[in-house]
């Protein structure tokens, strides 16, 4: 093996133990699955800058499908490649798609309503996501106009709670910064390489809408059951919004009124995807073992994440081209003071409005939080810190009642 191939397999090596070492421990949802990225990808091994960071979380903001997900792929592809955006979804997202393909398998003997841990991990969910808010904060909102951009965007997604209203603030905000910030551009970025040709991301691109108009075609010409799933779910991750909590009643309206599952199955599967780590996405593994088997939730899966991949492969090639321009840099400073924002209320909603229930949770909450931002605790040690934490607090409270 020559050096340079040496070099390749390892780095895809670190991608594979990084991303599931996440997959393992990113609990939460995808604004804490962006905080433990952070924590992991950029301020520990240092893979990318935060200004770099930042605009991939923005571009991926304005795409359809689960942003995490996508995010982790940016990341994976601007580390190894193509192969190496593959490898960090597959780390990252294989973990919880072995569990829900099992509790599938096992849904009516297997139950975890009333497990403690799971309250515990929301806790944990909201240190980390305060932690990332902090961090984001300073960098992307350094001034008055920036602050106010995140001020108002979060309250209009606390008032209007929609993943359409979050498409619209963006716009709107890249409008504001078009206009504000285009002049505080900086005339030197630093660049990222992109192993990506711009013949390729519009072959993606062509792919993805070529599938998106034949495939419903091909499933009213046949009954195949397999076909009639892919088509589904691809069509589900191509034009969700909001992320995975969004895509809750997009699927059932195609799965349930339809016979495929009942409403009891359908809700035990969300119920138990919302206790695992990594992407709610991975519902889809869940929904595909329920229909056909374990040949289901594999189609399934790759069906709802295959667009996220070319909708990546699409944008990559043009971002750095793009990131040199004064207007877009301008954009760019508006849409990710106002991502700010929206992380801001997810804190609230649903964050902290489902997880901090009493001063025992605050309390550990904000022991949590002491641990990752003051003494830089890693974030997965956190995870396993909070499940301890959890217990010990139940047993104290119970033991003064």
């Amino acid at each position: 093996m020559s050096q340079s191939n040496k070099t390749k397999f390892q780095t895809l090596i670190e991608i594979l133990f990084t991303s599931t070492k996440l997959g393992l421990t990113s609990f939460g949802g995808p604004v804490a699955h962006l905080a433990y990225f952070k924590d992991e990808y950029i301020d520990r091994r240092k893979w990318l800058n935060d200004r770099t960071y930042a605009d991939i979380i923005a571009i991926c903001q304005f795409l359809p499908g689960p942003a995490s997900s996508q995010v982790g792929i940016s990341i994976g592809m601007l580390r190894g490649g193509l192969l190496g955006g593959l490898i960090s979804w597959f780390g990252f997202t294989v973990p919880s798609i072995i569990v829900l393909i099992v509790f599938a398998l096992m849904y009516q003997t297997f139950s975890l309503d009333d497990a403690g841990f799971i309250h515990s991990l929301k806790i944990v969910a909201a240190a980390v996501v305060l932690h990332a808010l902090i961090g984001l904060g300073k960098k992307l909102t350094p001034d008055r106009s920036r602050l106010a951009i995140a001020i108002v965007a979060a309250s209009i997604m606390l008032l209007y709670p929609s993943a359409w209203m979050q498409i619209l603030i963006i716009l709107g905000a890249g409008l504001i910064g078009l206009k504000l910030f285009t002049d505080k551009a900086e005339s030197k970025v630093q660049p990222f390489s992109v192993n990506i040709s711009k013949k390729l991301g519009l072959t993606s691109l062509g792919i993805l809408i070529s599938l998106l108009i034949i495939l419903p075609i091909l499933n009213r010409l046949s009954d195949n059951p397999l076909l009639t799933i892919f088509d589904t779910f691809f069509r589900v991750g191509s034009l969700v919004f909001g992320g995975g909590h969004v895509v809750l009643p997009m699927i059932e309206r195609e799965v349930v009124p339809t016979g495929l599952l009942t409403a009891n199955e359908f809700l035990a599967g969300y119920g138990m995807a919302q206790a695992v780590p990594g992407p709610l996405f991975t519902f889809s593994s869940y929904l595909g073992t329920m229909m056909e088997g374990v040949t289901g939730a594999i189609v399934a899966t790759v069906a709802i994440f295959l667009p996220s991949f070319l909708l990546i492969i699409a944008a990559l090639p043009f971002l750095n081209e793009l990131r040199k321009r004064p207007t877009f840099q301008g954009i760019l400073m508006g849409v990710n003071a106002s991502v700010v924002g929206i992380l801001l209320a997810a804190f609230y909603d649903p964050v902290i409005s489902s997880s901090i229930f009493s001063t025992a949770d605050f309390a550990l909450g904000v022991i949590l939080f002491g641990l990752l931002n003051i003494w830089k605790v890693p974030a997965w040690f956190i995870v396993i810190l909070g499940v301890v934490g959890g217990y010990i607090l139940q047993f104290i409270t119970l033991g003064l009642q």
